[in-house]
């Protein structure tokens, strides 16, 4: 896929929270839980996630986003053929847009963990 001037793409994997929480509980085994790979676009303008409605089917409802080691569990809106990441995920994850970089890096006062206001 090109890439657009300006364009922040980062590969996301995305799971079944359901699937994880089982796996914890010793009634699903790891290998069995759904998961997704996407080249995902950054979108600071977009407040919520998007999924195409192929991916939710793979997945089920609920969704795991893990973006630079960091997990987050995200509602999602259902539409189109991307997956986009918006504010809601870069705020609980607590990362900024490298505009110059076109990559996404953690908050420079938080390099090893997210940390969220209350």
């Amino acid at each position: 896929m090109p890439v657009r001037m300006g364009e922040v793409r980062v590969r996301t994997r995305l799971t079944n929270a359901v699937d994880e929480g089982l796996v914890r509980r010793g009634l699903l085994k790891p290998e069995q839980v759904r998961t997704f790979e996407a080249d995902a676009l950054v979108d600071t303008g977009a407040v919520r996630t998007v999924l195409p409605r192929d991916v939710v089917a793979r997945l089920g409802l609920e969704t795991v986003v893990v973006l630079l080691g960091r997990h987050t569990v995200d509602e999602t809106l259902v539409v189109g053929n991307d997956v986009l990441v918006g504010q809601t995920v870069l705020e609980r994850l607590d990362l900024f847009v490298d505009g110059n970089g076109r990559r996404l890096v953690p908050n420079p006062k938080h390099p090893d963990q997210a940390v969220n206001r209350v």
